[in-house]
């Protein structure tokens, strides 16, 4: 009987799920078995699996009523009928948003489940979500181990200076301060430096370009310093999502018309690729546009990197090395090509070949700052902690 661990990334309409085998023996990896996609739930839900290999083992339409707890009681039932072998031992759960208190990945309880509700307006994009399938795998199969891991984790190393907005005291005290995010993605990539690297250059930033995006400054392997803030709508525009915007402009706006429920749907949804576009929040879809407004939305987004890039560096006291991963970091290469040109006064010069080959190494040989794609892998980092945590 092999233990197993599933790993849920979960959002509004989606859960993303990996089954990792544990190691036969100390010191060994783990081994991803399956993973499965439920997408369309509230509209059309189906799951799809497939092996490590890729091969698709199963298709399934769920019927319209499928909802989170539907769709996660289907997949249990695969899981538990596909292979007799298999013995499900533990949960990793990816939460978005950890606080003051969770600064580590934690087995949950009750007490600790009704904490991270309350931390639901922090980041109201993605918390319910990571929360929900917490809720259903406690009433359905409540003797589960089930460990929450955060993405503000990793960035508590960063110092209090880093951290803290301009307002009074009290509100710091209360928690009001920048947290950063994309904490799973940024440990991955750092575990992985020594696979790249004969030895870890100590000034990294490291680029998280997806749907999401933010940067991070990583000195000797710990953060200090992020783009995003108190809630992960802060730094770079997104996909859907504002980035930076002066505070005034919030107040403008609640003061002609707009009340707090419909600014928040603009900054979360209605904004970032998507508002200044005008046509889609998918990067390559706006590449691949010749329209002027597409074209300013790329503009922007290479602009603000450009001074996210330029403020870490200061941070850091200089730079050794630039890692891009995630969606648009690891498969856009022109991106990534106009990044290395707005950013060539720091030394940064890129292999053009090497870049359009997406790496891993993509600068070029007299480049005084190494550039890299690196591949991220969040469920694997959620895996690890789950597996240390239980103990199995």
């Amino acid at each position: 009987m092999t233990n197993t661990i599933l790993v849920i990334n979960a959002g509004s309409s989606s859960i993303k799920c990996s089954l990792f085998a544990t190691p036969a023996a100390s010191g060994l990896p783990l081994t991803m078995a399956y993973h499965a996609d439920i997408t369309g739930i509230g509209t059309q839900p189906r799951i799809v699996a497939k092996d490590a290999n890729g091969n698709r083992l199963i298709q399934q339409e769920l019927g319209p009523a499928a909802n989170h707890e539907k769709a996660l009681a289907v997949l249990l039932e695969w899981l538990e009928t596909t292979e007799a072998g298999l013995n499900l031992v533990a949960v990793g759960h990816r939460v978005v948003h950890g606080g003051t208190i969770f600064t580590a990945p934690v087995c949950l309880t009750t007490d600790i489940f009704q904490q991270l509700e309350q931390l639901i307006p922090l980041a109201p994009l993605h918390q319910p979500h990571n929360l929900a399938p917490i809720k259903t795998l406690t009433q359905l199969k409540p003797a589960l181990t089930q460990v929450a891991c955060f993405d503000t984790a990793f960035h508590t190393t960063q110092p209090a200076v880093a951290q803290t907005f301009a307002l009074p005291r009290t509100l710091t005290a209360q928690g009001i301060k920048r947290y950063g995010f994309h904490g799973l993605s940024y440990e991955y990539i750092v575990q992985s430096l020594p696979n790249y690297f004969e030895r870890v250059p100590p000034r990294l930033i490291v680029a998280h370009l997806g749907n999401g995006a933010s940067l991070a400054a990583i000195k000797n392997g710990r953060s200090v310093a992020t783009t995003m803030g108190l809630t992960a709508l802060d730094g770079l525009p997104m996909g859907t999502r504002c980035g930076a915007i002066d505070p005034g402009v919030l107040l403008y706006l609640l003061n002609h018309g707009y009340c707090v429920d419909t600014l928040q749907h603009l900054l979360y949804h209605q904004s970032g690729l998507l508002g200044v576009s005008g046509i889609s929040n998918d990067m390559q879809q706006l590449l691949n546009n010749p329209s002027p407004p597409a074209a300013e939305a790329i503009d922007l987004f290479i602009y603000r990197l450009k001074q996210e890039i330029g403020s870490l560096a200061a941070v850091l006291g200089g730079l050794d090395a630039l890692i891009f991963t995630a969606g648009i970091g690891q498969h856009a290469a022109t991106i990534r090509a106009r990044v290395a040109t707005e950013t060539a006064w720091l030394g940064i010069k890129l292999d053009e070949e090497a870049n359009q080959r997406h790496g891993p190494q993509i600068s070029a040989a007299e480049s005084q700052v190494s550039v890299w794609v690196i591949p991220t892998d969040e469920e694997q980092m959620i895996a690890k902690h789950t597996y240390a945590l239980t103990k199995i």
